[in-house]
């Protein structure tokens, strides 16, 4: 079934390590449940913590590259290629909604491992259209999330918005790597900052979570660098009076690193 007149759904996905594109784990496994349990959307304009550029751009190719931005893992996993393709009519439409900033048409980009390694387990067949939104890294995070509210036209045309990122995410304090990265652990620290992000989005505090270095040492070291934790701020952002949210693959992983995601409009 596809979305006609109706209000899409909006989701922040934690995406965590590459390696979830090809692994059949509990993860993957939950995107591909996702995806079955919506509508087919027209397309998907996605948000994703590895596209940050100065100024705002969206992809207005017709066949976007998959990158593969990372280094160190198997060959099976550069061998993948996402074939999704690009939408004009989205990109158009995206820069018709933003009114604050101007908004350029980018032809090189494509998508990155934020956007491909999610959206490979969601919808397998590549066959609906995909548009990234970079991030401004000059800009704070209040412009962020203003910004995304002015997508929210794109939910009425049966647009699937997607914030990629983690809401922790220190590969500084990273505890484990390789085969173990997906085991469930988690500092103290991470959990008690993930659980605090949880709380202010239950209560619709986006203010707090807007503000969020002044919600102290856990969530200072949660965001060493806001580039995994603005997209969360993106899909919030469109979240309508009476939405609710729902989470899902709610789990800390290798010590740094939360994969707690959440549905909105759902």
């Amino acid at each position: 079934m596809t979305l006609k007149n109706t209000l899409c759904p909006v989701l922040f996905i934690g995406h965590g390590t590459p390696m979830n594109a090809i692994e059949d784990n509990r993860f993957s496994r939950e995107w591909g449940t996702l995806a079955k349990s919506i509508p087919k959307p027209k397309a998907v304009l996605c948000i994703s913590a590895h596209w940050e550029t100065q100024d705002t751009f969206v992809t207005a190719m017709p066949a976007p590259r998959t990158i593969h931005d990372f280094g160190g893992f198997p060959d099976e996993l550069y061998q993948v290629s996402y074939r999704a393709p690009g939408s004009k009519w989205l990109a158009q439409e995206t820069k018709n909604c933003i009114s604050s900033v101007s908004v350029g048409f980018d032809l090189e980009w494509g998508l990155d491992h934020g956007c491909w390694s999610v959206l490979k387990n969601m919808y397998p067949k590549a066959d609906v259209p995909i548009v990234e939104l970079s991030m401004d890294f000059t800009q704070p995070a209040q412009f962020h999330y203003n910004l995304g509210k002015e997508l929210l036209p794109l939910r009425e045309m049966g647009v699937l918005i997607i914030g990629s990122g983690n809401m922790v995410h220190n590969l500084r304090k990273v505890s484990v790597r390789g085969e173990d990265f997906n085991e469930p652990s988690g500092y103290d620290w991470a959990i008690e900052a993930n659980d605090l992000f949880k709380k202010l989005i239950v209560e619709n505090d986006h203010e707090k979570l807007i503000d969020y270095p002044l919600l102290g040492e856990p969530a200072q070291m949660a965001i060493p660098t806001p580039d995994h934790y603005l997209p969360m701020l993106y899909a919030l952002s469109l979240q309508k009076p009476g939405e609710t949210v729902s989470f899902f693959n709610d789990e800390a992983v290798a010590g740094s690193l939360t994969m707690t995601s959440f549905t909105i409009g759902i």
